[in-house]
């Protein structure tokens, strides 16, 4: 069985950190099932910032929009630091003994979004 529980990247129905122990060492369904949803969301996140670029030069683009852009970028941000901690949680221990940085107390928004 892993010793390390892995941090989900999806929040249980209040909000709240998921965690993973499981023995099948990566290969179990949820495992799998968390793999895809992290790639899924650094795809959306990559997505994005593929529009910034274009709203920003465009002078049509209005208070709201922008003020939606913010709100996904801060969304995909958070689901990119989640993955980052993540998989750095999952990183075999450094040979002197150190832990790798975490951000664990790293101020969360509430929700796991920005407002």
């Amino acid at each position: 069985m892993s010793t390390r529980p892995r941090l989900l990247p999806w929040p249980d129905s209040a909000g709240k950190r998921c965690y993973l122990v499981t023995d099948d060492d990566g290969n179990g369904r949820l495992s799998r099932l968390a793999d895809e949803m992290e790639a899924m969301q650094l795809r959306a996140g990559a997505e994005l910032l593929c529009h910034v670029g274009k709203m920003l030069g465009d002078h049509k683009v209005g208070v709201g929009e922008l003020r939606f852009l913010v709100k996904s970028l801060c969304e995909a941000l958070h689901d990119a630091l989640r993955v980052a901690e993540s998989r750095g949680g999952r990183l075999p221990a450094r040979a002197d003994g150190e832990p790798h940085e975490s951000l664990a107390g790293a101020p969360e928004s509430e929700g796991g979004v920005c407002e």
